[in-house]
């Protein structure tokens, strides 16, 4: 300590600690204030309003034609309710990626369903349509086929939709798309969440873009639509009094939050494309320098890099890789843990698993958010690197010893 300096002089002048960089941030675009302002002049705050109506039809119109879209409060909420319109109901069973977060699977036990997880392949890591396949024929002949497939687009790359449309169709399930995580990307030259008769949409703080907090249904059928619409709003039937006649639920998005979501879908395409470019500086640096593979972007349809997730090198760990970077105050997480791996489900029936296994044991989702300044990301780049190195130097070391 300086001279005649106290303790608290000396913390004044000391540097003030680097800036926390998270794994994936909202970003404005700028109209969002302007719609909220309207939505606050109007005083339409509520779960009504023309802002709700405004982002629905913008979101539909992206979407294409014949689309109809419900926003809801959250993404779970969405699937929640597509499986009910779907007729989901106790000891049905309903497949499910297993690589993926535990959103996508909650809504099957909300009605009283079994969850049957399915593996990945390895091209896309995403749902195997082979296995599926497999577990649709075994059913088939047992008489115990799901009620639906919920196949996850997970960190924004499609799974490979045609096949798995085409046994859906065959085989009589019901196709889900939870495209929470692949928003402004495509399978085919189609948007996501337009192949399936039902898909959802998550608008949470991380996403591609958000509401703070909200989903969407997607469906072509508007008797569908208008039906989840009514559960959305504790089923209220078109009286005076409130009266109803069926069960309902407290999930529609208020007018205030579909402000926002309306200017964050007009520059959908520029975080799409900040977000492509976050990975491809990712890759170029890091499978050169550190040996790490980027997810990839499979031949059938463009990638929305919701997150840049990386396979690791062999040794590498990646909960010492995320404690490092921690150290270093920047957020990254393993890759989702399979869903037939989590205590939860532990009695639950599962396709396979060993791929969604390799995975997770490897894969690391590192800061992607699409205002990501380059020289943050070249302290991800550069704390990543040293930690990867120092693993490699103990692992020499060791082998060094044993021999």
């Amino acid at each position: 300590m300086a001279d005649g300096m106290t303790s608290a002089e000396v913390a004044d002048v000391a540097e003030p600690p680097t800036e926390r960089l998270y794994l994936s941030v909202p970003h404005m675009g700028g109209r969002e204030l302007e719609y909220v302002r309207q939505a606050f002049e109007s005083n339409w705050l509520s779960t009504v309003g023309p802002q709700i109506d405004a982002f629905e039809e913008a979101m539909a119109a992206r979407l294409g034609a014949g689309v109809k879209t419900v926003a809801v409060t959250s993404g779970t909420a969405a699937l929640h309710l597509v499986l009910r319109a779907i007729g989901v109901g106790p000891e049905d069973r309903v497949a499910v990626s297993t690589l993926t977060f535990a959103g996508s699977v909650f809504p099957i036990l909300y009605l009283g369903a079994q969850p049957v997880f399915i593996d990945s392949e390895a091209q896309s890591w995403n749902i195997d349509p082979n296995l599926v396949e497999d577990y649709f024929r075994s059913t088939s002949a047992g008489g115990t086929l799901p009620k639906a497939l919920i196949v996850v687009h997970l960190y924004g790359q499609h799974a490979d939709l045609d096949p798995l449309a085409e046994l859906c169709e065959r085989y009589g399930v019901t196709l889900v798309e939870d495209a929470a995580e692949s928003l402004g990307a495509t399978y085919r030259g189609r948007q996501t969440a337009t192949t399936a008769d039902y898909s959802i949409l998550s608008f949470n703080g991380n996403k591609m873009i958000t509401t703070s907090g909200g989903g969407m249904v997607v469906t072509r059928d508007e008797r569908v639509a208008t039906k989840v619409r009514k559960w959305a709003n504790q089923s209220r039937e078109p009286a005076v009094e409130y009266l109803h006649e069926e069960l309902g639920y407290n999930y529609r998005m208020s007018n205030v939050l579909a402000a926002i979501g309306r200017g964050q879908l007009e520059v959908l395409d520029e975080r799409v494309a900040r977000r492509r470019a976050v990975a491809e500086r990712y890759r170029a640096a890091l499978e050169r320098a550190g040996g790490l593979t980027l997810q990839p972007e499979a031949p059938w349809g463009t990638h929305s890099r919701w997150l840049s997730v990386f396979a690791l090198p062999d040794g590498a760990e990646p909960l010492r890789l995320v404690a490092d970077l921690a150290a270093d105050n920047i957020e990254a997480r393993p890759m989702w843990r399979p869903m037939h791996t989590q205590p939860l489900f532990k009695e639950s029936s599962a396709i396979g698993g060993k791929v969604a296994e390799r995975l997770f044991a490897r894969g690391i989702c590192l800061p992607s958010s699409s205002s990501l300044a380059n020289v943050d990301q070249g302290r991800v780049i550069d704390a990543l690197t040293r930690s990867i190195d120092a693993q490699r130097r103990v692992m020499r070391g060791a082998e060094s010893a044993g021999s």
